[in-house]
């Protein structure tokens, strides 16, 4: 099982004030590459205690720890899964990792950062995309060092994608799975300013898939789920 982690907010009106939850989302993917949601939680934010409640609910009903975990790079979800499943391999969402690195550069650089970054993660070959991690470094070293910092505080999580069939690359580099979920929910909601309560956002989530106004299709490259991790050396 691949489980894919991560939490939007939405505004709802609680004792006549208006606030800003967060709902935590976990889609799953079944060995056959079909994406299903397996829990939704609403709550005061991302914090490590409130990741840990939803993934104890999961173990709770039966999940087992996943094969591997595609998250944000969020610290009370790094947290959670270190304390819960601290084997399971975990990967960085590479779109998240980009917005990281966009807020630790200038503005007149975003373009640039955006264009090098992109060319590095979608590169055709492990070679290249290593090639790449390497000379980005040593530009941005000098050009921006946040940036460069920035990169390496995701170590080889952000790369593990390598070690994957290149048919599965889609898929395991980022958290769009959810994302678009993300999209469809707040588009679906915008009329309405806010929500009588945050149970009520989670109602509505879950209302969407059982009426099947959103849909979740198998994963790119499903077909090599089967192969297993090479040896590839993705170390900086």
């Amino acid at each position: 099982m691949r489980l894919i982690l991560d939490g939007t907010v939405v505004h709802v009106r609680l004792d006549r004030q208006s606030t800003a939850p967060s709902i935590l989302v976990a889609p799953g993917v079944r060995a056959d590459g079909q994406k299903v949601l397996l829990g939704l939680r609403a709550s005061a934010g991302e914090s490590e205690a409130a990741w840990r409640d939803l993934l104890q609910d999961l173990e709770s009903r039966g999940l087992k720890r996943p094969e591997r975990v595609i998250i944000d790079g969020g610290k009370g979800l790094e947290a959670a899964l270190a304390g819960m499943w601290p084997s399971a391999a975990v990967r960085r969402c590479t779109v998240h990792k980009l917005r990281n690195l966009i807020a630790h550069a200038p503005k007149k650089l975003h373009e640039e950062l955006t264009a090098e970054y992109s060319a590095m993660i979608y590169a055709d070959s492990p070679a290249l995309v290593l090639a790449r991690r390497q000379a980005f470094l040593r530009k941005w070293r000098l050009r921006c060092p946040g940036v460069a910092r920035s990169l390496e505080e995701a170590g080889e999580r952000l790369f593990t994608f390598l070690r994957y069939p290149p048919a599965q690359w889609k898929s395991i580099r980022t958290t769009n799975a959810i994302e678009r979920l993300h999209e469809e929910f707040k588009r679906r909601i915008k009329t309405k300013c806010v929500l009588p309560c945050a149970d009520t956002a989670c109602m509505m989530f879950w209302a969407l898939f059982a009426s099947g106004q959103i849909t979740l299709r198998k994963v790119d490259g499903w077909q090599t789920l089967h192969v297993h991790l090479n040896t590839l050396d993705i170390a900086a």
